[in-house]
């Protein structure tokens, strides 16, 4: 099934975050984009919208006025920078209201409040990409240093959990972003991809060498965690 998607806001990188982050999923279908209201309605009367990401605050009529227009509006994930307008957000039964910058981890929150409420009519939607077949261009959005940044996944060589944080390693150079190695993990795609700790996440085509309770990768070596270690041995031998 696919979720037939539009995004509404007036400011181009908004559009641009969203649309890279929902570039993660295969079960979206993004139908149109569009920059105010007005140019919202006209395409919720042109095709079968299933959910919006909307902002509330635009010129001309609010993202708020646009849903109050509608008789049957779809499923809505509002999105603003203004905390004033959750609460009429919420009494317009939206999935859910995210501020603006928005973090993907917050974001994958509302993407599964959506799946799940699909799951009456069929078996929930996986927010993975286990079953996809990982392409040359196959890539993630990293939030760092303030910019959404471009990873191609066969670039990866590791990531490292710190705290909150994950550390990204490629080749050539490091990436630290504020994320949880169990909502990458997800991401990856899993026959490129084993985790041999609760801290380390490789890549099988990376690993130079490895024992019992260590693999070496990129000159490194990195810990294999009792609780992985059969995992391991059969995704590296």
């Amino acid at each position: 099934m696919k979720i037939k998607t539009l995004i509404v806001d007036d400011e181009p990188h908004a559009i641009d975050v969203i649309e890279k982050y929902i570039s993660n999923f295969s079960e979206i279908d993004l139908i149109a984009k569009c920059n105010n209201a007005v140019q919202a309605f006209q395409i919720l009367q042109k095709n079968n919208i299933d959910l919006i990401f909307l902002d509330i605050k635009m010129p001309g009529l609010l993202g708020t006025e646009l849903v109050r227009t509608l008789k049957q509006p779809p499923k809505i994930i509002f999105t603003t920078a203004y905390q004033d307008y959750a609460l009429e957000g919420f009494d317009l039964n939206a999935v859910d209201y995210l501020l603006k910058p928005i973090p993907f981890d917050r974001f994958l929150k509302a993407m599964d409040k959506v799946f799940d409420s699909y799951k009456h009519n069929a078996q929930r939607i996986s927010i993975s990409q286990q079953n996809v077949e990982p392409k040359g261009d196959h890539f993630l959005y990293l939030r760092v240093d303030r910019k959404m940044v471009k990873i191609n996944v066969t670039d990866i060589y590791w990531l490292e959990s710190q705290k909150d944080y994950i550390k990204v390693v490629l080749a050539d150079k490091t990436l630290i972003s504020k994320q949880k190695i169990s909502v990458l993990e997800e991401l990856l795609p899993e026959d490129k991809f084993v985790r041999i700790h609760r801290s380390f996440i490789v890549s099988v085509d990376k690993v130079e060498s490895y024992h019992s309770y260590a693999i070496d990768i990129l000159g490194k070596e990195l810990p294999i965690g009792r609780n992985y270690k059969e995992e391991c041995r059969k995704r590296l031998r």
